[in-house]
């Protein structure tokens, strides 16, 4: 009998705690880091889809977005206001997938990048229609494991109605960690306080570690540089 081996514990109180000083430490010396976020390879042009956490909306990626579409990407929001899960993008993210499809229909293939429960559904999509995804590149999405793992699976289940037992569920979590059938890369922290970083990145793709809380991730210098390096490296892949 092959035993499965246990799923990681959840991140520890002392960095729960840590969530919120780490995040307005962070927007307090952004400032000192813009040469590493000129220190990164330029867009090519090409159409990329922001997805957002759990409970955020577009407004959470303003600054991811000004920062790709200043590198020279086209980029795009989800359109759907709040990311409540199921009850937002539908059973099987169909909402999601729609309006990939009306994006890939003008410009080709979508890179899709996603924070969190974003790069969960993220990863969803590209499952369903990799025909119409190009890439790939999760922050902080603890889609490779229980969970149970992480700090926030009660808000989940409150939130998007969903319980992270039903069978339906768990089907939908072993295809969302399965290889994906496009380019991926996986960005993810050791020091999270909300998700286990081990579950954020499952093998199954490259993955690029930062040092980051959870709260603000995609805010960070570290974590939208690597991000802009990981969508350069796609390109240069492509050529």
């Amino acid at each position: 009998m092959v035993l499965r081996p246990p799923d990681p514990l959840p991140p520890s109180k002392a960095l729960w705690a840590a969530e919120v000083p780490r995040a307005a430490w962070m927007v307090a010396t952004w400032w000192r880091h813009r040469a590493l976020l000129e220190d990164v390879p330029r867009g090519d042009g090409r159409t990329v889809m922001l997805l957002p956490g759990l409970g955020n909306s577009a407004r959470s990626l303003f600054v991811i977005r000004r920062y790709l579409r200043r590198l020279g990407y086209r980029v795009e929001d989800w359109g759907f206001g709040r990311n409540f899960g199921t009850r937002t993008v539908g059973a099987e993210a169909e909402a999601v997938v729609a309006r990939v499809a009306a994006l890939a229909a003008e410009g080709g293939p979508v890179t899709l990048v996603g924070v969190s429960l974003g790069g969960i559904l993220a990863r969803l999509v590209a499952h369903r229609r990799p025909d119409l995804v190009r890439g790939v590149v999760t922050v902080a999405s603890p889609y490779a494991g229980s969970p149970r793992a992480t700090n926030v699976w009660r808000a989940f289940q409150l939130l998007s109605g969903e319980r992270i037992h039903d069978p339906a569920v768990l089907s939908t979590m072993a295809l969302v960690a399965s290889p994906l059938p496009v380019p991926a890369t996986a960005i993810w922290s050791a020091s999270d306080g909300l998700v286990a970083g081990a579950i954020c990145h499952g093998g199954d793709c490259p993955a690029v570690e930062v040092r980051s809380g959870h709260l603000g991730v995609q805010v960070r210098p570290e974590v939208l540089a690597a991000v802009a390096r990981v969508l350069g490296g796609m390109a240069f892949a492509e050529m």
